[in-house]
């Protein structure tokens, strides 16, 4: 198995293979009018996206097409409604229509092997964008553009010992954690990384009460956190593993007659606008921001995998931490 910590030189690979017409919803292909201006044919780039579950989800998409569009790539775009099965026979879809990059946001970690080989044969390399998998060989895919999760698992877990600070918390921390969907890149590090700080520092006083997927939606997160309610109704810390699972988490906490941001802290990952709305409103503590706007870096990246240069193993994204007193003056400031 590939840590993604393993920075490597890529090798692109390639895939001959009959292609089946995706399950997903497809967008129709969007080419740019201007290119680069060296005139040379445009790049023929499929994208798979996991789905539009979430904020994040759909501010990331946008930054893709946008990004495609200013390169002057011709882009295929596909959604695969959170379902493995679709994205599968999406990135089959490119390799019969012989693109010449795919890149995806896989929906869960393992399962990909097959259509990376038959990529790989046909000559097509991969790019992972957001997301890592796990591959029983690393030249499956070129590189990944994305975030450092298990970071941000670590970083919540930090600025949690800060909002407790804050609030003056005295005694025991009984945490609910909203975990994202099951199998996934993002739910499985997240987490990983907030038990390690919570581990090392925090042994005696905090303590994960209750844990369960809400799918990264705010209807799971709503659903989700009535449940917990009624069964724990001592919680005191929310771990959201995003925002729009705090925010459908919220309207749970509110409806049980407690207060969001008082009565539960809660501190969440990913830093969407109405995140930063619902902080400004003191019912979010904290943010750990994760970089949707993936787009110009993924097509730079497109370009030089295109042109057979060797690119980074893992090309991290740029992020901040946000406290609650710091939402009004960012809130103007974001871009999703």
């Amino acid at each position: 198995m590939l840590s993604r910590r393993n920075f490597l030189t890529a090798a692109v690979g390639v895939a001959a293979a009959t292609g089946l017409a995706a399950c997903a919803k497809e967008d129709g292909t969007s080419a740019a009018a201007a290119g680069s201006g060296s005139g040379s044919k445009a790049i023929t780039l499929g994208f798979s996206q996991v789905g539009s579950e979430s904020g994040w989800r759909t501010a990331n998409s946008d930054s893709v097409k946008s990004a495609a569009k200013e390169a002057g790539y011709t882009l295929k775009f596909s959604d695969a409604q959170q379902k493995q099965e679709n994205q599968i026979s999406a990135i089959r879809n490119y390799i019969a229509q012989k693109v010449d990059v795919i890149a995806f946001s896989p929906v869960v970690v393992t399962g990909w092997d097959a259509v990376l080989k038959e990529a790989k044969a046909a000559k097509i390399p991969v790019v992972l964008t957001d997301r890592s998998v796990e591959t029983s060989d690393d030249s499956l895919y070129v590189t990944l553009v994305g975030s450092d999760f298990t970071d941000e698992g670590r970083r919540a877990a930090k600025i949690l010992e800060k909002v407790l600070e804050k609030a003056g918390h005295k005694g025991a921390v009984k945490i609910a954690q909203l975990e994202g969907t099951t199998g996934a890149a993002p739910a499985i590090e997240r987490a990983k990384g907030f038990k390690e700080v919570m581990e090392a520092d925090h042994a005696d006083d905090w303590k994960v009460v209750v844990s369960q997927t809400g799918d990264f939606t705010r209807a799971g997160g709503k659903q989700v956190m009535a449940a917990f309610l009624q069964s724990n109704p001592d919680i005191n810390v929310l771990f959201a593993h995003n925002d729009d699972m705090a925010i459908g988490a919220i309207q749970s906490i509110e409806a049980a007659g407690k207060k969001p941001g008082k009565d539960i802290l809660i501190v969440s990952i990913d830093g969407v606008k109405d995140g930063f709305v619902a902080m400004s409103e003191g019912k979010i503590n904290a943010i750990v921001e994760c970089n949707p706007l993936l787009g110009p870096q993924l097509m730079e990246v497109v370009k030089k995998v295109k042109d057979g240069e060797t690119v980074e193993r893992w090309i991290k994204t740029k992020e901040s931490d946000f406290m609650q007193d710091q939402a009004k003056d960012a809130l103007p400031t974001r871009k999703y």
